[in-house]
């Protein structure tokens, strides 16, 4: 898969940040989402350059939606906050690792994660 970078006139995200990250073919990494203190993981979300330039930034959770084509912060509308207290990346520079304190709900439908379908062979 061949590697994106992200457009610099599109992003303030910090170059030497930015050619660490292995982009797919939109230019979006995955972000794990997991709790500080439980360490659960609560979702998947798709990140752009410019989406975590604003997370870093603000330390508010920024992800870009791939239906929408729009940023979202977690919690703008619902009230429920993700606050950032790390970001990692991991040893492929493929996937982010974000360790947030969870205000209410992560999931959209409601429930505290998006992992709560167990499947049965």
């Amino acid at each position: 898969m061949p590697t994106v970078q992200p457009n610099p006139e599109s992003s303030t995200l910090d170059p030497k940040i930015a050619e660490r990250l292995n982009w797919n073919q939109d230019g979006l990494v995955p972000a794990i989402v997991q709790e500080q203190g439980t360490g659960e993981v609560l979702m998947l979300a798709w990140m752009n350059a410019e989406a975590l330039h604003r997370t870093l930034t603000t330390g508010r959770a920024t992800y870009w939606s791939r239906s929408r084509r729009e940023y979202w912060v977690k919690g703008q509308t619902s009230g429920h906050h993700q606050h950032v207290r790390s970001v990692r990346l991991d040893c492929d520079g493929d996937t982010l690792l974000v360790t947030v304190d969870q205000v209410g709900a992560a999931c959209h439908t409601g429930a505290h994660n998006c992992f709560f379908t167990t499947l049965e062979s």
